[in-house]
């Protein structure tokens, strides 16, 4: 029964993770706005998302003696395809790629972007207590 659960909220437990992650990776190139020589990355969210949940649902791989044992569950730790670099519109005389303009952005995307899955994420809890409690 909980394993149910835990499938049903697990696009949203990768995809808060991976906002989370992209709140660090653009947080990061804003830091670094001024340090010379720094290239601005990012990832494809899409890509690493799709990842991630293949990588769920297919389990760790742990010899199960048992048929009532559960089949183990991981996730990724790191962002598929790695960090890439953000392509620059204008780079600095010092060779710093980060547009402080297209960073604010990203970061308001993926803030909005991110409390929006939580909302959805509170709703899906929601009608789940609603289902254990009977629909009272």
């Amino acid at each position: 029964m909980l394993d149910k659960i835990s499938n049903h909220l697990d696009f949203f437990q990768h995809s808060l993770g991976l906002r989370a992650k992209k709140a660090e990776v653009i947080a990061s190139n804003i830091a670094n706005a001024d340090t010379p020589g720094y290239k601005a990355v990012d990832f494809d969210f899409g890509k690493a998302l799709k990842s991630q949940m293949s990588a769920s649902q297919g389990g760790l791989g742990l010899a199960k003696t048992d048929s009532r044992h559960l089949t183990a569950q991981g996730h990724a730790a790191n962002v598929a395809g790695g960090l890439q670099y953000r392509s620059s519109v204008q780079p600095s005389l010092d060779g710093n790629t980060v547009d402080m303009d297209i960073e604010r952005g990203a970061f308001a995307d993926n803030a909005m972007k991110y409390q929006s899955t939580l909302t959805f994420l509170n709703k899906r809890i929601s009608g789940l207590m609603d289902v254990i409690k009977g629909g009272q």
